[in-house]
């Protein structure tokens, strides 16, 4: 089989696999390495991958925030930790993370938003008991302890204006 056909052969696995979702560039490299392609044509595919814009780090990052942020939201740690994961140069990370989108809520918005049903459902349980549960939920959602606490805070608040 010549190059060009490999070449064509290989492009098509990557078109197909961008349909699903945009993917980093590490993503790609990786598929490629899966499918048994030559260091020489995953580097011609993800050069020519970026001059027709279907690669770009960044954009694919600020994307990946906004889904996460609507879908299944999480606190910047685990998102930096997840966008390492996926290729992403720390210097992009920082730059995204520290951006003002209207488009995703704050961390504290989007930790109250996810907790609010866990706290009522343990309206009655001491204060120490719902500290425990729901900063561990969110603990584990990447959420640092700041957040974690003013967000129950005030969700307690707003449960209980009277206290």
């Amino acid at each position: 089989m010549d190059l060009q056909h490999r070449i064509e052969k290989y492009f098509s696995l990557v078109y197909r696999y961008l349909t699903i979702r945009n993917r980093s560039e590490k993503e790609i490299r990786d598929y490629l390495q899966r499918k048994n392609a030559d260091p020489d044509i995953i580097d011609a595919i993800v050069a020519k991958l970026y001059e027709q814009k279907f690669l770009n780090d960044e954009s694919f990052a600020r994307g990946w925030i906004r889904s996460r942020a609507m879908f299944r939201p999480r606190g910047k740690r685990m998102l930096q930790m997840e966008l390492q994961q996926k290729g992403i140069e720390k210097e992009i990370i920082e730059k995204v993370l520290a951006e003002e989108n209207e488009d995703v809520p704050d961390e504290l918005t989007q930790a109250r938003n996810i907790i609010a049903k866990r706290v009522a459902k343990l309206q009655g349980e001491p204060r120490h008991v719902i500290y425990q549960k729901v900063g561990a939920f969110l603990g584990r959602r990447g959420y640092g302890w700041d957040i974690i606490k003013k967000a129950i805070d005030q969700t307690i608040q707003d449960e209980n204006p009277e206290k």
